[in-house]
Order: C-alpha cells, then structure tokens, then sequence
C-alpha cells in the first residue's frame, strides 16, 4: 500500500538528511508506515507483541536480552534498484528508553546493511533519517528495527512515520564545523605557543581580536594567510597570539567575522587532564567488577567475562579458554593449528570497542603507562607527586604504591597467564590475543558477553612484547614488591628466549574476520629491539647491549610520519634508551639521543607545513587509522628532545600538536572526551553506549578518539563519504558505529597519559 509523500513531510526530513530535491510525487516503498491500518504487514520476534493505535506501533521490550537483534519489529519484501538513492526515515520514542538500530538491509544471509542509523530511544518522539545508494537489484530487502540488548528493565517502544523513498537527490555530507575560527578549545600556557587557524578564502591578513571573559579586547593583530591546505580541504590563516601576557578564563578570538569557542590561558590547564587520561584504565578492566564509588556511578558494573552469562551461546568468561579449532586456524594460518591445554587468563585491559585483549596492542599500552612513572621517578619532583599514591580512583589507592604502578599491575599480571604452558608444543611463547568466536553487537555489557572465548596462536611479536614490558616492570615494581620484580624479570628473559627461537612466528591479517581485530605484523625486528632494550635498562647484560648495537634499528631515526605505535616499537624503545639511566658510554647513548633530536626535528619541520600546527603528514596525503594517537605520540617525540637538550622549540611544539587534538582542526571538534566546548563523545564501544542505549555512560573524561581516518572502512564513513570522498582532516564522525575513525583504545590513551603528564609539568 503505496501512499504520495506530502509537503509537509517532506520538510522535515529534507531538513534531517540535508536533502536537495526529490521528483513531485515520489513515492513511499513503506506499506502502511504510518500503522493506521494496524500492524501488518510489520511483525515482530517471539517475545514482542506488536499493537497499533493512535496512529503508531507500540510494543514492550522486555528485559533480559543481551544482543540488538534479539527483539526486532521487521518488514520483509521490500524492493531496491542498484544505483537509485533512497531516504530511510521514521519517529520513534522510548520509554524509559532504550536502544535502536534501525537498519535496510538484505532480507537473507549475509544480512548486508545498505543504510542504517542507531540511538537512543527516549519519551519525547525524535525523527531519524538516513540516505544511501542501493548498490545492488533486490526484491528481498528488509526494514529492521533492533531493538534488544535491554538485560535491566522492560521499555515501551513506539513507532510512526516509517519511510522509504525512492529517487531522492541528497546533498553531500557536511559536517557541522561551527565557528570558522578554530583555536586550543581547552586553552593555552601562558608562556607557550598561542596560535589560531582561521578557515576563510581571504587572500590579505585579516584584523583578529583577542577578548576576555567580559568582551574586553586584550589583544589584536593581523592573520597570516596560508593557502588552501589540502589536508583539511580548505583555504586556511594563522593568528599568532603568543606575545599576549594575559590569563584566565573565557577569552574568545575574533576574525573574519567569526568568534571561537571559548578558551583559557592558564598554567595548570593539563593537571586534570594528566589523571583523567590514566583513570581511564579502571573502568576498563576486565574480570573485576567495577566500583562505582571508585569510578562513578555511571561505570558501576559486574566483572566481565567471569563466568557463564545470559544467552542462548556458551561463555564460561575467561577461565579455562581454549585454543580456536583446527578448521579455523587451517583457515587463518594455513595450518590446522590448535593447542591441548586451556588457560586461565582472567583480568587485564579489555582492548577497544569491544572485549578483546590483545598482548601486541597491551605490551606497548602498559609500556607507556609504565613509562609515565619511569619519566616521573627521573624527574623526581612534582612529576612524582601527582603520581603519588592516592593520585588515581583505583580500588588498591592507599596500600603504599604508585596507583599507577597498581594499573599497570593489573595488566601485566594478565599477560603472564598467556604463556604456553612448559611441555607443550611452542612452549614459553606467548598467545597473540584472546576474544570471543563471533563478532557481538552494541551495545553489550562484558558480563553479558555470551560468546565463546578462544585462545589464538601464539606469535613472536606477542611473546616479545611481554618480554619489553615486563623488563620494564621489574626495575619498577622492585622497590615495592622484589618478590613480583623478580616474576617479571624472569619472564621477560624466558619470553626472549622463546621469540628467539621462534623469530618468525607472525600473525595474520586472515585472524581478523571473526571476533577481534588481526593486530597483524611481519615485521618484527623492531619488537626485538625494543626487548632487548628494556631488558638491558633493567639488567645491564652485555648480551642484550649487543643485540641492540647490532640492530638496524640502533641508528634509525625513523620517526616521519609517525614516532612509533603498536606495530612501529623501535621509536619507543629509542626513547627508553635516552632517558632512563643505564650503563651506556656516553658516546652510545649520544648516539642514541641525536637519532631522537634528529626525528624531532623531522617533525618540527612537517608541523611547520601544517596550518592546523600538528606535526604529522603522511607521505600519502591520507590520515591513518587512529591518527589523534599518532599526532600524540609525535608530541611525545619533541617531549623528549625537549627534556633531552632544553631547547624550548621541541617543548613548542609539542603544546602546539595538542592544539590540534583539542580543537584547532578542520571539524573544530576536541577529540579528548570532557575537554573543551564540542568534545567527542559517542565514542565506539560496547558499554560506554549512551548513544545507543540511556542508561548507559558515554566514555569518561579523559577519553581519547581515534579521529580522521581516510581509509573509511566502517559503514557510516562509507555512507557518509565514499561518494562526495572527504579531505583527510575531516574523514570522522563521532558516532559509536564509526569504528575506524571513533574508536576508543587502551594505547591511544596510553600515549595520551604520556603526553597529559608532561604538559602538565610545563
């Protein structure tokens, strides 16, 4: 029952979508989407009862269900023609509330989403839309609105106003930037760089004013025109107020115009935000439950992965996991590798998004969480204190050692439980990662969870990663706890033995189809490297000086475009050997430091081509995945030539990159959650979900997104820019299932513990 959208409608959803035009008469693919026939044709699963009245689709949702797609109201029959765009829109409320994802998508296996929109459903009625282009003919398409995964309360869902119409014409994405002129939404040092990019076509200087918190001016000048910069698709000036000497808060830049968002010139702008980048890591443990006197009532919740969960899958949580099943490691590896022991790998950092723990991404994330103290403990001054214990909400706060340090434990301990068992084939080597066998939906509480966890081989970087981090721990769990010092320190050694036994045992990019991500690599003479150097800092043995002295990595700068991240360790582990005392002459280790001056200034000079000020530009033009993170550990780079060597222009521009990660971008959008006025916040993660679901958290202060990904993988950036393409810098969305460019990872905020910290200290 076809029926002629009507103007008035049209209205609205134009004004959802950004929509251009669509011919008169278009007509709604949707029978009946307005239920004034009743339910049919809609249905919905066994445990909805679907009734109509007032001109809407009500149903209760009931409690208990653990995925979305455990409760739907679906219409099957639906028809699509390849390359025509549509419109998909409806009104929908909930309550108390509850999660939605509405999705057209094939009626059949492999279940393939042509366009889709998720969020929360609250009492107050709210239009959703989305645009896509079929990319295929089928008779078979299906609506689909998910609405489970509600295991606390019962909700009352309704519906109306279902739509889906053919032949629309929709305007390319445009986000939503506001003010042209983009600035450090959190604000400046009073003695370090203070710059402003101003988006505008203008070709001479514009006048620009800086005012305080009543509207005063306290300072003016003339921009400094930049051209168009590819980066961010723009034309682009620059206004440098860093001769200003005024403090506090609320100043405001004027120019073109256009005001920016507020901001403050203080000097201890960076304190709060050293401890909320490392409170992060308590909500995110795994197999404890989480205290919400500890963490925020929001974030309260039980252990995850403890033992058996709702569901109809089995999930024993993460005591006694197996190894994955021959076939599918015939299918990933190319052999039909499994394993005859279980282990108990209970605890750790969940990874991501999801509930995964990886030992390649959480050796390199412990390690700089680790090094936070380490740079703290040198400093031995107020570094150290505000690393105190008592400094972080952790539940060991009190018993006499760093919190940081008791974090870090908590991760640590947990990579040694993944350790092939003595006696057993590839033994002493180290499990790459653990995860469920299936993909799971958002949003999903991790004691929830109820999918099978498996082991996945074991690899030479995984077991090289355990072997750096828990050298690394040794030397700094020794003045509290010898005893677990010295568990550390022989695992390290044992693991090094074993990854040089087994040097090409890689994981590959096949073990990410089903469950957790690859975190791929063949390339692991830098995982070497950056072993042998912690184990050297830690034990002084000329062996592993030599094996560092032999490596190719000894003389390499090789920090441009990026300094290093979990697949790149051998910049890491040459900021190590700069800083930490050891025995290194003092000719080795002013070798190793002029490869650390020499990659600074490599990123002093791409920041200088940059008008946005962060020193980061792949040679391909295209943003990374986790690109925010990238620009961070850049920044720790010129951190570490500044406190090598004094020289103010690496401690400048090491501010000046976090100008970019705090809002003076081509969105103008801060990408640390809780800091400035437009901040991300619907980060991708599976119980930080308040988009998806109310009752949930979004992520905690301190949270750090992934940003700007060119590669628009997931299908959010595919919709929104595969067509038009989008300019690196603006390739993000914050929306929960943008997961390449909105993820949420224990090493981003690692790097940014890192860097919080020392700009905290200046």
């Amino acid at each position: 029952m076809n029926t002629t959208v009507g103007a008035l409608r049209c209205g609205w959803l134009a004004l959802a979508v950004g929509l251009v035009a669509w011919p008169v008469g278009a007509t709604d693919l949707v029978p009946n989407g307005d239920f004034t026939d009743g339910v049919a044709p809609w249905v919905g699963s066994e445990s909805l009862a679907l009734e109509a009245g007032d001109g809407r689709l009500c149903t209760v949702v009931p409690r208990g269900s653990v995925n979305p797609w455990d409760a739907i109201v679906s219409l099957d029959g639906v028809a699509l023609v390849a390359g025509e765009s549509y419109l998909f829109s409806f009104s929908v409320s909930g309550d108390p509330g509850g999660s939605v994802r509405a999705v057209v998508q094939l009626g059949a296996d492999p279940w393939t989403a042509y366009g889709s929109v998720a969020g929360a459903a609250v009492p107050e009625a709210q239009t959703r839309s989305v645009g896509f282009i079929a990319p295929e003919t089928r008779q078979d398409v299906q609506i689909v609105f998910q609405v489970g995964g509600s295991w606390d309360r019962d909700w009352r869902l309704c519906l109306d106003d279902v739509a889906l119409i053919g032949g629309v014409v929709l305007a390319p994405y445009q986000a939503d930037t506001g003010p042209r002129v983009r600035v450090n939404q959190l604000g400046y040092l009073p003695d370090g760089p203070r710059r402003a990019t101003i988006v505008t076509s203008a070709e001479e200087p514009l006048d620009w004013h800086l005012r305080d918190a009543a509207g005063a001016v306290v300072a003016s000048g003339l921009s400094a025109p930049r051209g168009f910069d590819d980066s961010a698709g723009v034309a682009v000036h620059v206004a440098d107020f860093s001769a200003v000497s005024a403090v506090g808060d609320g100043f405001t830049l004027s120019a073109d115009g256009e005001t920016s968002h507020p901001f403050a010139i203080r000097a201890d702008l960076y304190d709060p935000l050293r401890i909320d980048a490392l409170s992060y890591y308590y909500p995110v443990r795994s197999g404890v439950a989480i205290d919400g006197a500890i963490a925020g009532e929001a974030y309260a919740r039980p252990a995850g992965h403890v033992s058996q969960a709702g569901g109809a899958d089995p999930n024993q949580g993460d005591y006694g996991v197996p190894c994955q099943p021959p076939e599918i490691s015939l299918r990933v590896y190319g052999e039909p590798w499994t394993c005859g022991y279980t282990l108990d790998v209970v605890g750790g950092w969940y990874d991501a998004g999801d509930h995964g723990k990886y030992v390649v991404n959480g050796g390199i994330s412990v390690a700089q969480v680790m090094a936070t103290y380490e740079r703290a403990r040198i400093r031995d001054g107020e570094a150290l204190v505000a690393l105190a214990d008592g400094s972080l909400p952790v539940p060991e706060a009190g018993n006499g050692v760093p919190d940081i340090l008791d974090e870090a434990r908590w991760q640590l301990e947990w990579m040694l439980t993944m350790v092939v068992p003595a006696g057993d084939p590839l033994a002493g080597m180290v499990h790459h990662k653990i995860h469920d066998n299936e993909w799971t939906g958002l949003p999903l509480m991790p004691h929830l969870a109820p999918k099978t966890r498996e082991l996945h081989r074991p690899s030479t970087a995984a077991t090289l990663n355990l072997a750096a981090a828990a050298a690394q721990g040794a030397r700094l769990f020794r003045p509290y706890d010898a005893a677990f010092a010295d568990r550390l320190l022989a695992a390290a050694e044992a693991a090094y033995a074993a990854a040089q036994t087994h040097p090409d045992l890689f994981a590959t990019p096949e073990d990410g189809a089903s469950g957790g991500g690859p975190y791929d690599d063949t390339d692991v003479s830098d995982e070497f490297f950056w072993a042998a150097a912690e184990l050297y800092l830690t034990t002084g043995d000329p062996a592993h000086l030599a094996a560092i002295k032999t490596s190719p990595h000894w003389a390499d700068a090789g920090v441009t475009p990026y300094a290093f991240d979990w697949k790149h360790v051998a910049g890491f582990a040459r900021l190590q050997l700069a800083t930490v005392p050891s025995g290194l002459s003092a000719a080795a280790l002013a070798a190793i430091r002029s490869t650390v001056t020499a990659g600074a200034d490599a990123l002093l000079a791409v920041q200088a081509g940059e008008p946005f000020g962060h020193p980061y530009a792949p040679d391909s033009g295209l943003y990374d995945w986790g690109s925010t993170h990238l620009v961070v550990q850049n920044a720790l780079a010129l951190a570490t030539a500044h406190e090598l060597t004094g020289d103010r222009q690496y401690r400048d521009g090491a501010l000046e990159a976090m100008d970019y990660v705090l809002g003076r971008n081509a969105l103008n959008i801060s990408y640390i959650t809780g800091y400035g006025t437009h901040f991300a916040r619907n980060q991708h993660s599976r119980w930080f979900a308040a988009q998806l679901n109310p009752g949930l958290p979004h992520p905690p202060d301190g949270a750090l997104a992934g940003g700007p990904n060119s590669s628009i993988q997931d299908p959010v950036a595919q919709r929104l820019f595969a067509g038009p393409g989008c300019a690196p810098q603006t390739c993000y969305i914050d929306d929960i299932e943008s997961w390449a460019t909105n993820e949420i990872t224990i090493n981003w905020n690692a790097a940014l513990s890192q860097l919080a910290s020392y700009l905290a200290d200046q």
